[in-house]
């Protein structure tokens, strides 16, 4: 941390646990601000969750529909699902991949890791790309109820642009993988190898 930022630091005065939920814990912390002054910072802990975009040999890609309540509307997101206690972000992704589309991947890479709502979360979502898939049967968990769909890239492409396709985690995938990909097939052209 650099001596600039170093004066933006809040330290934490008091911490008040308020709701403790099955997915969620809520804090109200009183903090002391770079000034002197005091404030109240109001946030959610989180156990971090996985989001994988699985990429098919011809370059469709696995969506899955689903309706989430605090926006009331179905979207189409990359399967994803949190964590599960200590275990690992790819043990969880290669799980939630199976569950929610039915397939599994012989290769995934991990494009990064993302802090969803940093202004009031500490949520960390890690992306993947899955390829080499192989399909089977959908498993999700009983209180998941959401379908598979399977865009071709301009699909996605037009879906990204309608705003169809809104949700953080599967644009950030998306861009990610794209930006991976044309650098891959430049630095392919440039050594006259073709993709």
């Amino acid at each position: 941390m650099s001596m600039d930022d170093e004066k933006l630091r809040e330290s934490t005065l008091e911490s008040e646990f308020i709701f403790n939920g099955r997915l969620l814990k809520v804090y109200r912390d009183r903090v002391q601000l770079p000034n002197g002054h005091e404030s109240q910072r109001e946030f959610i802990r989180h156990q971090g969750a996985v989001g994988i975009l699985p990429i098919l040999d011809d370059g469709s890609m696995i969506f899955v529909r689903q309706f989430r309540y605090p926006v009331k509307k179905v979207l189409y997101e990359i399967p994803a699902g949190k964590i599960e206690g200590d275990e690992a972000p790819l043990s969880c992704a290669k799980r939630e991949l199976s569950e929610e589309s039915g397939y599994t991947a012989k290769d995934f890479k991990k494009l990064t890791s993302i802090l969803t709502t940093p202004g009031f979360t500490d949520e960390q979502i890690h992306l993947y790309a899955a390829t080499g898939l192989t399909s089977g049967k959908q498993h999700p968990d009983e209180d998941e109820f959401l379908n598979v769909v399977i865009l071709t890239p301009e699909e996605v492409k037009e879906r990204v642009l309608s705003g169809e396709i809104c949700d953080a985690k599967s644009l950030c995938s998306l861009y990610l993988y794209c930006t991976c990909q044309q650098k891959l097939d430049t630095k392919l052209k440039k050594s006259g190898i073709k993709n």
